[in-house]
């Protein structure tokens, strides 16, 4: 797979998403999960998809269980507490693996073009991966560091 913008995945209503439809946007790519201590960033994420909007930034939420069950409803509670707790709009995907032989095979992509503090592997909730309109990844973020953070590196790629 030469970019993001090669794969598929599964939306929080079941469909299958081309990744391809977001071809030369860039895209903020980041695995979620509802009870972690980084779950408010969601509201951070959400001012970032509406403030780019306009100039084609795509984030887009993977929810994950692997991190001490942080994740632990389905896509219908997932979609549920995301609306009504944050108000999300931005695309929502169904639950995957970000880690391990299960993993979802964008998340493997994304791990082996940026490796993070723990090398190839994903260390928490709210890893975020930012992709530039050619669907190369240019940055990865530790979970620590909040979505309002990203504004200059989104700046360089808008």
């Amino acid at each position: 797979m030469a970019s993001a913008y090669d794969f598929t995945a599964t939306d929080i209503d079941g469909n299958t998403v081309d990744l391809a439809e977001f071809r030369g946007r860039p895209l903020l790519i980041v695995n979620t999960a509802s009870k972690c201590g980084f779950t408010p960033q969601y509201k951070g994420l959400e001012e970032l998809s509406k403030t780019y909007a306009d100039s084609g930034l795509v984030v887009l939420g993977f929810p994950c269980d692997q991190f001490t069950h942080q994740e632990p409803g389905d896509e219908a509670e997932i979609k549920s507490f995301c609306s009504l707790t944050y108000d999300v709009s931005f695309p929502m995907f169904a639950k995957v693996d970000v880690n391990g032989s299960d993993a979802h095979p964008l998340f493997a992509w994304l791990r082996e073009q940026k490796s993070g503090v723990l090398g190839n592997r994903i260390k928490w909730n709210f890893t975020k991966f930012l992709v530039n309109r050619d669907g190369q990844v240019v940055d990865r973020f530790a979970p620590t560091v909040k979505p309002e953070k990203l504004t200059g590196d989104i700046d360089k790629l808008i």
